[in-house]
């Protein structure tokens, strides 16, 4: 939720208009909505080329992934993980935008840990997997933009961790 709409449902629960803080809260978060708007637009126009670093990072590190009884043996199994990819580089994408980390909880985080362990995949290889797609994502922004985004990478390794 967009601290716009958690001033606006906290100033409407208590039956009060938004308090100065609270509206200097949503200036601030409005200054910073170009920033927000570049980064998720460098990382969405390079997804592929994320994936492709972040991927390529990834099997250098655990080449045992890509071989056979591995978790990303075989073209089937590895066509998942780079939609796996994909799919948290879009969760990130959320984030920023929004300006919170709430999107990628709800709707990647709950019950992730439960799902890649019925699917026999380790944890610790997934918390690899987003390090490096962090890497291969802040290496195309500039130092202040990576700055900005690298708490959201963050904040899904410390839940996968």
């Amino acid at each position: 939720m967009t601290v716009v709409s958690q001033v606006i449902l906290k100033a409407d629960d208590e039956l009060r208009y938004p308090s100065t803080g609270e509206l200097q809260n949503i200036s601030d978060f409005l200054k910073t909505g170009e920033q927000r708007v570049r980064i998720a637009t460098t990382l969405s126009e390079n997804e592929k080329k994320i994936v492709d670093r972040a991927s390529g990072q990834l099997w250098k590190k655990r080449p045992d992934f890509l071989a056979p009884g591995g978790n990303a043996f075989g073209q089937q199994k590895k066509a998942l993980c780079l939609r796996d990819y994909g799919w948290y580089l879009r969760l990130i994408t959320y984030g920023i935008l929004s300006g919170d980390k709430d999107p990628i909880e709800s709707i990647g985080l709950i019950g992730v840990k439960e799902m890649y362990n019925s699917l026999g995949v380790p944890m610790p290889g997934m918390v690899e997997a987003i390090r490096c797609l962090k890497d291969a994502s802040l290496a195309l922004l500039d130092e202040d933009d990576a700055r900005e985004a690298g708490p959201y990478f963050d904040f899904i390794i410390q839940a996968m961790s």
